[in-house]
């Protein structure tokens, strides 16, 4: 089969394509014909080696971390799956990847895929989506009437959680250019900060959560617009002491982490509000929740552009650029 493959951590120029044997389910797993990937940002940073400490990722390995596609073959003791079902699914930190003709997700990462939507804005929703529903239900459990500000709203990650948040009944306020203000309001956004005109702590106030999706000075700016107790969840670092402590690194990570987080978690404990790193991890179960929130309408996937699979590349290039609005997809079949 076809597949995308990092050779070695160092840049875009380490990514080939090379042909590989299909792979065989084990015990747990279902083969999935892939038919789109949906791109994420950090499919341009694992080349990088930006996460390599970190990620269960052992090279050469096949790139990508979300899919939609048909399930051929099952493992040993699958059940809630069989040959011919559509389902989409994240595989990140999982130790394998989708940008192939056909990739294996364990049983407990996959999701029917709802009848009504196709395979291309399926894929992309799993990393965003999961990201998205773990930080607002997990980590902060945002409850109605509350304040979340989103930052790059019209992003990838953007336009889903801005739909996410007011489903679940807060109030979004969102950064964005000019030019997509509308795209954010008609998502659910009702503060819109213009960030080419005005810069968001000096408009927004009183917020309970902030969804950490940039990176550098603008997660520590974001602490100056919560209200005391509030919480910056990021996702893009720096990575605390508690990251480490849940995946059961070493004390010399956690050492090193507590380290990278020192001024910011300094920051909010002055202000009185809360820093807290999210890493997604890949879940069926959710994933079949948020497949309900797409079935009925209440969120749905924006699409910027489709690449066919032998652009892939180009694609990636493309998501690196940050100028979409919305998800990168190949399509692969």
């Amino acid at each position: 089969m076809k597949a995308l493959v990092l050779k070695r951590y160092g840049g875009p120029d380490q990514l080939a394509f090379a042909d590989l044997p299909r792979p065989v389910p084990k015990a747990g797993e279902v083969l999935v014909q892939v038919h789109a990937v949906g791109l994420n940002p950090i499919d341009n940073m694992i080349p990088k080696g930006t996460f390599k400490a970190v990620l269960k990722f052992k090279l050469p390995a096949t790139m990508g971390s979300d899919l939609a596609g048909v399930v051929v073959e099952v493992g040993a003791g699958v059940t809630r799956f069989k040959p011919g079902d559509e389902v989409f699914a994240s595989v990140f930190d999982l130790g394998t990847g989708t940008l192939a003709e056909f990739a294996v997700v364990p049983e407990s990462a996959a999701a029917f895929k709802p009848s009504n939507v196709d395979f291309v804005p399926a894929a992309s929703i799993p990393m965003v989506g999961l990201t998205s529903w773990q930080a607002f239900t997990e980590r902060t459990k945002i409850r109605p009437g509350q304040k979340v500000f989103i930052p790059a709203g019209s992003g990838g990650i953007g336009t889903f959680a801005i739909q996410l948040a007011k489903h679940l009944g807060a109030t979004v306020g969102t950064t964005t250019s000019t030019g997509n203000v509308d795209l954010v309001k008609s998502l659910g956004a009702s503060e819109v900060v213009d960030y080419k005109k005005q810069d968001f702590q000096d408009v927004l106030q009183g917020y309970d959560v902030v969804l950490g999706t940039l990176r550098g000075d603008e997660v520590k700016k974001a602490l100056s617009i919560l209200k005391p107790n509030g919480i910056v969840v990021s996702l893009t670092g720096p990575l605390d002491a508690e990251f480490g402590r849940a995946r059961g690194m070493g004390g010399l990570f956690v050492f090193l982490f507590r380290l990278m987080s020192f001024w910011i978690v300094r920051q909010a404990r002055k202000l009185q509000v809360h820093y807290s790193f999210h890493f997604v991890h890949p879940s069926g179960s959710q994933l079949s929740e948020i497949g309900e929130l797409l079935a009925s309408g209440t969120i749905r996937p924006v699409v910027d552009r489709v690449f066919p699979f032998e652009r892939v590349k180009e694609a990636l290039e493309y998501l690196e650029a940050g100028r979409a609005k919305g998800k990168v997809v190949v399509q692969i079949r």
